[in-house]
């Protein structure tokens, strides 16, 4: 294309005009042009301007032109991604010019597909700008500018790297429930193309899940594409938590093929987690006498969702109440299932008649073998005075206590003497 313009110079200076000269642009790539599948990256590309004015004229007659043949005029950059696993996410940019012996840089954000053969590919860098071909004089105060515009495809060479991409094929999971520990089992694949040495399969917590691993590391060793391999995790539960499920991330840490540790990029998984582990006290409210000692019968049910083993329940007496003996074993207890607790209690004769409530607790072990201790719980007790019968008068007793070894004592004399 040819671009004319005409300017009027009024002055008549000494002027310079190029006889010879053109843009000579090539583009390179500003870092590293290797990149992993999968990886979203912005690659940095620069134009540099090599291009000469090789013949210069001089003189008091001449008129000298607003700009040089090897300037690069009005540059636009497209990056093209043709017949490669590139996609390009940028729109072409305008840099201006680009005088010779500069540079100008244009960025574009660049994803690489997840599915990208490991190799070398040719990203096309198509480069449009116009330059001054010629300025004609006419007389001693015009130019005629003649600019032409090019468009020019320059090669940027981009490398697909061999990497290791996890596939998780199978997830169980057991005894997680909210509050607890529990193990995670994994099946994991190489879907990449790069062989893992010294690879290490590591699960960690995603964002602000209550999923949090206590023992998130397991050994693989030598991992190739296109193998599995099952590995197994600890991981607690939070007692924030809901019964639902929730995220965890899944890698690999592994020397790559330049014997770089790399780490893989996170594979995110959802488990399940169970209900809280909890109990009741299902008795109705047991009724003590003031200044006895009585026997407090308790009885717990196991509401949670999951199986406890070697329960025991625990209470803790306060005035008005003691007690030589406040621990009762329950046993393992099934979700739904009861037990019952029976405690030694002493009750003050100089206590109130009311209802109390007794704080009560159970520790217990999870299916992991962890010791564990509930929420605290109310047993409720009502204190009452036993109103005193005939039966029960003190006076009443050991009148009756002596009539009764009277007449042990008369038959025992009686059948002596009828011998």
């Amino acid at each position: 294309m040819l671009l004319l313009a005409l300017l009027v110079v009024p002055g008549t200076a000494q002027g310079t005009k190029y006889l010879y000269g053109s843009p000579d642009l090539s583009a390179t790539i500003s870092g590293t042009n290797e990149f992993a599948p999968g990886a979203e990256t912005q690659l940095a590309v620069i134009i540099s301007n090599s291009g000469l004015n090789t013949h210069k004229i001089v003189g008091s007659t001449l008129i000298t032109p607003d700009d040089q043949p090897n300037t690069a005029k009005l540059v636009s950059v497209a990056l093209k991604s043709t017949d490669t696993p590139f996609t390009i996410k940028t729109d072409p940019q305008f840099l201006s010019d680009i005088m010779g012996g500069a540079s100008g840089t244009a960025t574009f954000d660049v994803k690489v597909a997840d599915s990208a053969e490991p190799g070398t590919y040719v990203l096309p860098l198509e480069v449009t700008y116009t330059y001054l071909l010629d300025a004609e004089e006419y007389g001693s105060d015009v130019l005629r500018y003649n600019y032409q515009k090019t468009t020019k495809t320059l090669p940027l060479t981009v490398r697909v790297t061999p990497d290791l991409r996890v596939e998780v094929l199978d997830v169980r999971s057991e005894s997680l429930n909210v509050g607890t520990e529990g193990y995670v089992y994994l099946t994991l694949k190489n879907i990449g193309h790069d062989t893992a040495n010294k690879a290490i399969a590591k699960v960690t917590r995603s964002g602000a899940s209550p999923l949090i691993p206590t023992d998130g590391s397991a050994y693989v060793g030598t991992f190739e594409p296109g193998e599995t391999v099952d590995v197994k995790f600890k991981v607690s539960v939070a007692d924030t938590a809901e019964p639902q499920s929730y995220p965890l991330d899944v890698a690999v840490t592994y020397e790559d093929y330049e014997g770089k540790t790399v780490t893989s990029r996170s594979a995110t998984i959802g488990l399940p987690v169970g209900g809280k582990i909890a109990f009741e006290v299902v008795s109705p409210t047991s009724v003590l006498y003031l200044g006895q000692k009585s026997i407090l019968e308790v009885v717990y049910r196991n509401t949670g969702a999951a199986t406890v083993y070697n329960a025991q329940a625990r209470i803790s007496a306060v005035n008005p109440f003691t007690s030589s003996d406040d621990t009762a074993f329950l046993g393992d207890l099934a979700p739904g299932e009861t037990a019952t607790a029976r405690f030694e209690m002493n009750v003050d004769g100089d206590g109130t008649e009311k209802e109390y409530g007794i704080d009560s607790e159970i520790r217990y072990r999870d299916d992991l073998d962890n010791s564990k201790i509930s929420d605290t719980m109310k047993v409720r007790v009502a204190l009452e005075r036993r109103q005193d019968t005939i039966f029960t008068n003190p006076a009443f007793l050991v009148v009756l206590a002596a009539v009764i070894i009277g007449a042990g004592y008369y038959i025992f004399v009686y059948r002596k003497k009828q011998r």
